[in-house]
């Protein structure tokens, strides 16, 4: 564990470095690229607040969701004003399908405007009726996203979603029953809770092998330093050796039957379509309260407060609070990460976009994952190895912490309970 502990120490230092954005109200709206890139749109509102998620949710308020959703319409009318196109569409939460009505006409807005080719989304076990799974493949949505996290109903009790959606077994029947609605019914899974067995995790293993969705997301669990402690008391500590066994139990028990997407997702039919849109677009544009987006070499995010979104979008503004403008050689560093996480860089494509070749701009890390074999160097590509997988898993585990901890410096500046 020596070289995972050293890039999990790497990482969490780099990404502190990183999350550090300029705040302020005066920030100018980015210029609309040349080529279509990816649409992110965060819908916050959630019945009960799970205690591990660290994403920007707030407990469900029918008046002011409907105040929420008519400032999103608005908001998509002013990129599309401003000249932006989207090849891709995912929608995230929150629990996104929590009003059907509104988020209908989101999806259509969205078709109206943009004509996108894809379109994903998320949602919750006791969104899967018949009806509501009918009414997204009608609005255009591709790919359903169902968060289940475990089958087991111990580790489902302590993290309090035994009582919202039903203990392993009626998990396991709503997901058999959502097959077939849409090209790609993607199940999300957490591993690595402290109170979680390798019996356990064989259980949801089996589980998943007998309901054979087209495809499995399987998240390492990702605590904020703001949550750790509230994690701590509900479950325990985490150990990251515990995560390294998980993980290759994952990829042994489905080698046979799916084929990796990314480092943590695994398809069975050939889909491009990933969890990961920051993976699959080098540029993309954040819209609601608390999204980011990705534009000509800087990260803008949205402010955190509802109040403040639905207010400044009311006067004709973009709700833009925060910015970070990465160097030519962090930008650099951010490719290779998302890239390989993708599995593959293309070396032909990073010097058309950098001007320079990969190796001459990151010799240091090219040279790390090679001697660990990490990676593995073709004529015009990298690719990981069956090890360097779990080597990125670390890396975007504690880059995705540095992302909910900017998340939760900005959601208690902005008053919201953490």
């Amino acid at each position: 564990m020596f070289i995972e502990n050293f890039i999990t120490a790497f990482m969490k230092y780099k990404t502190s470095q990183y999350f550090t954005f300029e705040h302020g109200c005066g920030i100018d709206p980015p210029m609309a690229p040349a080529e279509p890139v990816h649409l992110y749109v965060h819908i916050p509102f959630c019945v009960q607040l799970c205690p591990y998620c660290s994403f920007h949710r707030v407990s469900y308020d029918q008046g002011l969701a409907r105040q929420y959703f008519h400032a999103l319409k608005q908001e998509l009318q002013m990129y599309h004003d401003l000249g932006f196109r989207f090849r891709g569409v995912y929608i995230g939460g929150g629990t996104p399908t929590i009003d059907m009505d509104e988020l209908t006409e989101v999806l259509s807005l969205i078709r109206k405007l943009f004509s996108p080719e894809e379109i994903s989304i998320e949602t919750n076990p006791d969104r899967l009726d018949g009806d509501t799974l009918v009414r997204l493949a009608e609005g255009g949505v591709k790919r359903v996203s169902v968060g289940v996290q475990s089958f087991n109903d111990d580790i489902l009790r302590d993290i309090v979603r035994y009582e919202k959606y039903g203990g392993g077994l009626a998990l396991q029947e709503k997901l058999l029953h959502a097959k077939g609605y849409v090209d790609t019914l993607n199940v999300d899974m957490i591993y690595n809770f402290p109170s979680q067995t390798s019996e356990m995790f064989e259980g949801d293993l089996a589980v998943l092998k007998e309901v054979k969705p087209d495809q499995i997301t399987f998240y390492p669990l990702m605590i904020s330093d703001a949550t750790r402690a509230k994690m701590e008391h509900l479950m325990g500590r985490v150990s990251y050796k515990q995560e390294k066994l998980f993980y290759q139990m994952i990829t042994s028990h489905l080698e046979n039957l799916y084929q990796p997407s990314s480092a943590w997702c695994f398809s069975r039919k050939g889909t491009s379509m990933i969890d990961e849109y920051i993976v699959v677009s080098s540029e993309y544009v954040g819209v609601g309260s608390g999204a980011f987006g990705l534009i000509g070499g800087s990260i803008y995010a949205n402010t955190f407060s509802l109040e403040n979104y639905i207010a400044r979008i009311a006067d004709g503004m973009l709700p833009l609070s925060a910015k970070k403008v990465f160097s030519k050689k962090e930008m650099a560093r951010y490719t290779f990460l998302m890239d390989l996480f993708g599995l593959r860089l293309d070396l032909t494509a990073f010097k058309k976009r950098f001007g320079a070749h990969l190796f001459s701009m990151l010799a240091w890390e090219c040279l790390f994952f090679r001697g660990i074999g990490g990676i593995r160097i073709h004529p015009g590509s990298i690719e990981l190895t069956r090890r360097g997988r779990y080597y990125w898993v670390t890396m975007m585990r504690e880059f995705f912490i540095g992302v909910d901890n900017f998340r939760d410096f900005s959601r208690e500046a902005a008053g919201i309970e953490i």
